[in-house]
């Protein structure tokens, strides 16, 4: 494994995602939103990535670095309620009975 990949493969926090792929951000922002950006960056690479990779690789680099910019971007413009990037927005409450499924007669 190449040094720039290995050192990618051990970032683990938000701002050295953003140091690693030279990408401006605000601090604020990103402390209240990190680990919505974090999953959806995952998301991203998971749908549009590739797997193992060289990060020696420019178009690779600059793919990674426009996943990143675009998951910073998206929350930006829309809130993590309207993301529903985790399980606990997909998965239904069990034995709940909402009242739009009530019916008048």
């Amino acid at each position: 494994m190449n040094p720039k990949s290995q050192a990618f493969n051990q970032i683990t926090q938000a701002e050295d995602y953003f140091a690693f792929f030279e990408l401006s951000y605000d601090p604020q922002f990103l402390d209240v939103n990190r680990l919505h950006i974090l999953q959806k960056f995952s998301q991203l690479i998971r749908e549009k990535g590739v797997e193992n990779p060289n990060m020696d690789d420019d178009a690779t680099f600059n793919h990674y670095r426009d996943l990143l910019q675009t998951a910073y971007s998206l929350f930006q413009t829309s809130s993590p309620l309207e993301q529903k990037l985790f399980k606990v927005f997909k998965d239904k409450p069990k034995n709940v009975v909402m009242l739009s499924d009530i019916g008048v007669e």
